[in-house]
């Protein structure tokens, strides 16, 4: 039964929220235009704030939903822990379409708001001042997830919350490596810049 809980979070992460509502409004591809992400960010950058925000809101769901129900339902906190794992792989990795997704922030931050929210407040925190020095996204959201682990040995001193922390930032850089290039050449988009087309 926990098993297949853990493939129904995935499943729930795998909710292609950006890739349907910019199709509702634009008759678009998402995923060809920008960085091809299906997050909020990109979804911003093409559809606006009144597409970007219930994407943004539906994606931190897809992470807070299952930790949430693992718990009320099962009483079992690793099993929680797999659960956000899983539908941060599922919105990465969405089976529906061809495994091309987002890049996981939205729904780490989900999965953290139940798991570990004081750490969490911290890390956004952290964040937003990144991004209002910098106005790098990429920068900003990278940034308070690795400052994320650390938060959550200093304030929860709880060892998984801090593994899982630690294998959801991987996962997340790994997903930025264009985003990384970017930066590094000088060519990453900021805060606010839309995409023509």
């Amino acid at each position: 039964m926990k098993a297949l809980f853990v493939l129904i979070a995935y499943l729930l992460g795998a909710f292609p929220t950006g890739y349907l509502l910019v199709r509702l409004k634009a008759r678009r591809d998402i995923r060809e235009v920008g960085s091809g992400s299906t997050g909020a960010t990109n979804v911003l950058r093409y559809g606006g704030w009144q597409v970007a925000i219930p994407v943004m809101v539906l994606d931190v769901l897809k992470g807070y939903l299952p930790a949430l129900l693992a718990v009320r339902l099962f009483s079992d906190y690793h099993l929680a822990l797999l659960s956000v794992l899983a539908a941060v792989i599922g919105h990465c990795f969405p089976v529906y379409l061809g495994f091309r997704g987002g890049k996981g922030v939205a729904t780490s931050v989900g999965g953290f708001l139940f798991l570990s929210p004081g750490s969490l407040a911290i890390s956004l925190i952290i964040t937003l001042i990144m991004l209002a020095i910098f106005r790098y996204v990429s920068l900003a959201t990278l940034t308070g997830l690795l400052i994320l682990p650390f938060m959550i040995i200093l304030i929860d001193r709880n060892l998984m919350a801090f593994y899982l922390a630690c294998l959801i930032f991987i996962l997340v850089l790994i997903r930025h490596k264009d985003n990384i290039r970017r930066l590094i050449s000088g060519t990453e988009r900021k805060f606010g810049e839309k995409v023509d087309g």
